[in-house]
């Protein structure tokens, strides 16, 4: 984690395109660019302001590797807080091959992976959850998540818990402030305005434990596992919400022998569905291991859509209420909702008695492609999008749950001990364990080996 180095890597994907933008970051980045860039009008990249673009070529001893763009950012005003020059080339994976073997022959090493926002961080430009949030930024792929990272990259998790942590630490101050005059029997915190605080940071805490839940989500989407028995049109069913022949679609039963899974984006929430194999008792070896692998699909999804053939009869209702009570008892956390294929088969009685029987039943045509936007909005009231809606902070990131949950624990205690009067110099410990949890989050209290970890998942050149 040596600032003294000057680092280069490529800023954009790897592989041919329009351009591409190699990164240089340290102490010497300005230097070095302008032992390889050789302007078209006559200017000294030594002496150039920050925040300006220059047209010129990278040369080596008379040799033109390319015609560039070449931005010079000057520290502390820059990503990463220090010297940054970004070469905008032409996209050719030989070109950029060669511009960065030149920058290594000049002084430069090869960045390690999020080594650039990691400089960020240590020269405070970021804290730690707003770095995080840069690499969930990239890795964003609907609405929701999107909106979630640049609020967290913006600073709004992070001025939320600072805020609580700089109240803490007032009367923490305080707290220790007594400890010192301890014969004199004196109180320097007021306990009435204490209290007040630690119900304050109670509050909040919950709210920013519960909100995972929903950030999880956001995050890594929903997997929806599609069940039933075979041949009753559950890889058709895939196919219209996909919008695409994703899955082979049979008259023959058992088709399904492996779980296909595929993921769409509804309303800026990702939702990952599984088509699986039929349920059916079965003497084929192959057939019941998809079968069995179904079954574990249906514990790792967060709802099941249970489809089932025509039930307007007494005896098939009662069959399959029978079955969803069986994947209830077995999964009583999991939210089913029941899908009735062939809804044109239905007259209106039948279709109140399933209603009546099995309230959250969804009446389609997978063939026809009818009754799929019912079942997608079914989906999204699963999920409570409402804190995403009123811009709230949402907690996605499982380190920071973690230490919230830890945080609020030592919290609870301090205010247990205050209801019980304990002394303060026992307060005194829980308070600073809190505190710590609170650092962890923004980085106040680190380690390399956290660091490490954390930077290890960025992408190289960010």
């Amino acid at each position: 984690m040596t600032l003294q180095d000057t680092i280069t890597a490529l800023a954009t994907p790897s592989g041919s395109g329009a351009i591409a933008v190699i990164r240089i970051s340290g102490p010497e980045a300005v230097k070095i660019a302008a032992n390889v860039f050789e302007p078209v009008r006559n200017k000294d990249i030594m002496q150039c302001k920050s925040h300006t673009i220059h047209l010129g070529n990278i040369v080596e001893n008379g040799k033109i590797f390319d015609n560039v763009l070449l931005s010079v950012f000057r520290g502390p005003n820059s990503y990463s807080g220090e010297d940054t020059i970004e070469i905008s080339c032409h996209g050719s994976v030989y070109i950029q091959q060669q511009i960065l073997q030149l920058l290594l022959r000049k002084g430069c090493r090869m960045a390690n992976a999020g080594e650039f926002t990691l400089r960020a961080f240590l020269n405070g430009k970021l804290d730690l959850s707003q770095a995080e949030a840069v690499a969930d930024l990239i890795a964003s792929d609907n609405e929701a998540s999107h909106q979630v990272a640049i609020q967290q990259m913006r600073g709004g998790f992070s001025n939320e818990i600072a805020r609580l942590r700089e109240e803490l630490l007032n009367f923490a101050s305080l707290i220790e402030l007594e400890l010192d005059f301890a014969e004199e029997d004196v109180e320097f915190a007021d306990r009435t305005q204490f209290n007040a605080l630690l119900d304050k940071i109670v509050f909040v805490l919950k709210r920013l434990i519960d909100s995972f839940a929903v950030g999880n989500v956001i995050k890594n989407g929903i997997p929806v596992a599609i069940v039933g028995e075979p041949n009753v049109g559950k890889s058709t069913l895939l196919n219209a919400l996909l919008n695409e022949e994703r899955a082979i679609v049979s008259e023959i039963a058992g088709t399904t022998r492996d779980t296909i899974e595929d993921e769409i984006v509804i309303n800026g929430i990702g939702f990952r569905f599984i088509d699986t194999a039929g349920i059916r008792e079965t003497e084929d070896v192959v057939e019941s291991i998809g079968i069995k692998k179904t079954f574990e699909k249906i514990e790792q999804a967060q709802v099941v859509i249970y489809m089932c053939p025509f039930i307007g009869d007494k005896i098939a209702l009662k069959t399959v209420e029978s079955e969803i009570l069986k994947i209830k008892e077995k999964f009583p956390q999991k939210e089913i909702i029941v899908v009735a294929n062939k809804k044109d088969l239905y007259t209106a009685s039948q279709t109140e008695e399933v209603k009546a029987t099995l309230p959250t039943t969804i009446f389609m045509s997978a063939k026809n492609n009818e009754g799929t936007e019912e079942l997608k909005t079914e989906l999204l009231s699963l999920i409570n999008t409402g804190a995403l809606r009123n811009n709230e902070t949402i907690v996605t990131n499982t380190r920071h749950y973690d230490s919230l949950l830890k945080a609020f624990e030592e919290i609870q205690k301090v205010q247990w001990g205050m209801k019980s009067g304990i002394s303060a110099d026992l307060l005194a410990i829980d308070i600073r364990q809190a505190l710590h949890y609170f650092g962890e989050i923004t980085g106040q209290v680190s380690n390399d080996e956290l660091l490490g970890n954390i930077f290890a998942n960025f992408c190289i050149g960010k």
